[in-house]
């Protein structure tokens, strides 16, 4: 570690409050490369927690910030943007008919997403418990905590937040018996990131919308990980073939600035109204600008194209370099949204990755290697993780 490093740990532990451990700094990055304080070089199959889902610097979205921070940074929602109206009409044309929400973060998202469906229940009898699902995660606030699936978030912040519900992902017969008279919702992740990198079953979903359709119930996805482009497509419900009817996104949005929102199909669209909902930061001249260039991104450069060639490739060349290892239990994901499964807690093999190999890597529950390259990964560098993998997992105990 380079002075840098031991100054700023130092004024760290001092001064910030210590919910996190950072164990390098990174004081530059370029694609899918990172450079520490020492000036080594690690590739970067983390991607912030897919949020530079276009790589670190990415020339169209850094352009568009320097231009926009030297013309109007904020000035509230009191006022008009014209940047603000013109990504809600791209994010609806390449999604569903509706509007759109703007906030700062995913749980802000979830947050809003969450108040938009009570409202809903509550015009229609008193209905607010909203259904999600074990091993999800929807943020630490208090609200996206309490729809949180996994018990280990909630604890010491008792009592939870009343009116959400467990079920188990994937299982509709339970949660069709969990749909009482009270429900006004079901939320779910399309993959549950942190729970594990846990594909829903197409099928599942599918009959998941049509209890939503008979019983007059919203479905909520919750995309904060998932989405902009990470599985290949735009929007994750896009490669499961099932329209929800309100969708959060943040992370990769704006590709670094903080941004978060949601969509909420037209027939819903108004039942927030005017000071139902507010956010400060969001939607600001300067995030709508970085998210403007992301979409253009998209249409432009095969991102997503690129995302599923080499998501397809990655799984392939995983599973071809982890067999032999009785203690590797397979291979799951999609797009570039994938999970090298073990048998056993996964820090071990990650803070490995790290150290020895400088890979930046995840882990996702408790036994699952996490991976989120860049979207503008290149089959050579897959190839060059996959080697660094391999190489780690011939080192640790059998």
């Amino acid at each position: 570690m380079g002075k840098i490093f031991e100054e700023s740990a130092e004024r760290y532990k001092n001064y910030v409050v210590p919910t996190y451990a950072p164990g390098r700094m990174f004081v530059r990055g370029a694609g899918t490369r990172l450079w520490d304080d020492d000036g080594q070089e690690y590739l970067d199959f983390a991607a912030g927690i897919s949020v530079c889902n276009l790589g670190h610097c990415h020339p169209r979205v850094t352009a568009a910030i320097r231009e926009q921070a030297g013309k109007l940074v904020h000035v509230s929602n009191l006022y008009m943007n014209e940047l603000m109206p013109k990504l809600a009409e791209k994010l609806i044309r390449e999604s569903f008919d509706g509007k759109v929400f703007f906030a700062n973060s995913g749980a802000e998202a979830n947050e809003g997403m969450i108040k938009l469906a009570r409202k809903y229940g509550n015009a229609r009898g008193g209905r607010n418990t909203i259904i999600s699902m074990d091993n999800s995660f929807h943020g630490r606030t208090l609200a996206t905590l309490a729809a949180t699936g996994r018990a280990k978030y909630r604890r010491g912040f008792e009592p939870d937040v009343p009116g959400f519900r467990q079920v188990p992902f994937n299982d509709f017969e339970a949660l069709k018996a969990a749909v009482t008279p009270d429900v006004c919702a079901i939320m779910l992740e399309m993959v549950q990131g942190e729970g594990g990198i846990l594909p829903a079953d197409p099928d599942y979903l599918r009959q998941v919308r049509a209890l939503c359709d008979e019983r007059d119930i919203l479905m909520l996805c919750d995309e904060v990980q998932c989405g902009m482009g990470r599985l290949g497509t735009r929007f994750a419900y896009q490669s499961f073939g099932v329209v929800p009817d309100v969708l959060s996104m943040a992370k990769a949005i704006a590709n670094g600035l903080p941004m978060g929102g949601f969509i909420v199909r037209r027939p819903f669209a108004d039942t927030l109204g005017l000071g139902m909902h507010a956010s400060t930061f969001g939607g600001t001249p300067l995030a709508c600008a970085a998210a403007l260039a992301v979409q253009e991104a998209f249409d432009c450069d095969g991102v997503l194209e690129n995302c599923r060639e080499q998501g397809e490739y990655l799984r392939q060349r995983l599973a071809e370099a982890s067999r032999g290892y009785s203690w590797v239990k397979g291979v799951r994901g999609r797009g570039l949204m994938v999970g090298l499964v073990l048998d056993r807690p996964a820090g071990p093999l990650s803070g490995a990755l790290l150290e020895k190999q400088h890979l930046v890597t995840l882990t996702a529950g408790e036994t699952v290697l996490r991976l989120l390259p860049p979207l503008i990964v290149t089959r050579d560098e897959v190839d060059d993780a996959v080697t660094r993998i391999a190489a780690e997992l011939a080192r640790q105990p059998r």
